[in-house]
């Protein structure tokens, strides 16, 4: 009994001897200063406010968009076109009050019955009084009341830059009316016409404008406006790899239009003439000069329109440009041909410089001066234009 008192009192001493130290390390004994608590510093970056800039207001070009639309849909056509091997679609354009409308020939090519309707459902039967296979532009005649056109301004395509907004209006896939916006992507493309020369080859049509612009079968012939509403171009083709599954080509952002330039020189002789007679210099040439086919040929620059042939008793020919006539390293290229750097003073440096010059700005019979490098030489070469042979 007293061992069992005395383990007891000896476990009570041990509790209190515990809880005492226990104090001790969390309560400073009488008479002790506790030592300073050291505070840690943590590093705060301050981060100055983002402000961005204001959403662009797109009310304004909204609203320009749609009174672009609304002033300039009425002067845009749909083209049902009936040939011998069936049916097609396009746009057109009246440009003035007399009812004559503007197209592709490839629009109307083979015609034998054209219906034109315009954006308020008026039909009427076209007339084609004038086509132009290089340029790929035809002109149609209507009998309508001159209070029922509505012919759309053209602009200049001189000015236009690389970047400026563009509008194109149109019928494609025969949805009429149809309005899609984009950007000029380039400027002064060259590409194959449709006229072919007597050796078979086509000859180059220039000056073309190249956008990103929705443009599709049906499109074509429309016009290509900038954002006053004017007419800078007439949509043409587009280049695509990809195709619907009714075979027909899909846009991917590269569209064609023939310059407003071209078609303002073009159009009164289709309207008078029924034709247009383009210039011609009489020459094949690279469209381009690679540093390799620079370095094969021993050419002193990059840059400029290589002579390849010289079509016999052409314009060329009778001024005295030189063909290549050298083997080179390069199949099918001979060297020692001649270099033309630059037209009347103006430099080109490829060969759609070359061919959008003649086509903006000479006729059949004029002369042009052809700044040539040949070897190490530099000559200037009066050359006096004919006028394109036919097939």
């Amino acid at each position: 009994m007293k061992s069992v008192r005395r383990w007891k009192v000896a476990i009570l001493i041990g509790m209190l001897l515990l809880a005492s130290l226990t104090c001790g390390i969390l309560t400073p004994s009488p008479g002790t200063i506790p030592a300073p608590v050291v505070a840690t510093r943590v590093a705060v970056t301050v981060v100055a406010p983002v402000y961005l800039p204001p959403a662009a207001d797109v009310v304004p070009l909204q609203d320009t968009l749609v009174q672009i639309y609304e002033r300039v849909n009425p002067g845009v056509v749909a083209l049902r076109v009936l040939t011998e091997q069936g049916g097609s679609l396009g746009s057109g354009f009246v440009i003035d009050d007399q009812g004559h409308i503007v197209t592709n020939y490839h629009v109307i090519e083979g015609v034998t019955e054209l219906e034109v309707t315009f954006s308020d459902g008026y039909k009427t039967r076209g007339e084609v009084i004038g086509t132009d296979l290089d340029s790929d532009i035809a002109v149609i005649k209507i009998q309508a009341p001159p209070e029922g056109l509505y012919p759309l301004t053209l602009s200049d395509s001189d000015p236009l830059k690389v970047g400026q907004a563009v509008i194109a209006i149109g019928n494609p896939f025969g949805f009429d009316g149809t309005m899609t916006m984009g950007i000029i992507s380039a400027l002064g493309r060259a590409m194959e016409s449709l006229h072919e020369s007597p050796s078979g080859q086509l000859f180059s049509a220039g000056d073309i404008i190249q956008t990103d612009a929705a443009i599709n079968p049906g499109n074509s012939g429309g016009p290509l406006l900038n954002l006053n509403g004017e007419v800078i171009g007439v949509n043409r083709a587009i280049f695509t790899e990809n195709f619907s599954e009714s075979g027909q080509p899909v846009n991917t952002g590269i569209g064609f239009a023939i310059s407003i330039n071209i078609v303002k020189r073009v159009v009164p002789f289709l309207i008078s003439e029924g034709k247009y007679d383009y210039p011609y210099v009489g020459i094949s040439s690279l469209n381009d000069i690679s540093l390799l086919v620079q370095e094969a040929l021993d050419l002193p620059r990059s840059i400029g329109v290589y002579v390849t042939d010289v079509n016999s008793d052409g314009p060329a020919d009778r001024a005295g440009l030189i063909a290549g006539s050298r083997p080179s390293s390069l199949p099918g290229i001979l060297s020692g041909g001649d270099l033309i750097i630059a037209i009347d003073q103006v430099e080109v440096k490829s060969f759609a410089d070359f061919i959008s010059y003649l086509l903006r700005n000479k006729s059949p019979g004029d002369e042009v001066i052809l700044t040539v490098l040949r070897g190490d030489q530099e000559l200037l070469l009066p050359l006096v234009l004919d006028k394109r042979p036919g097939p």
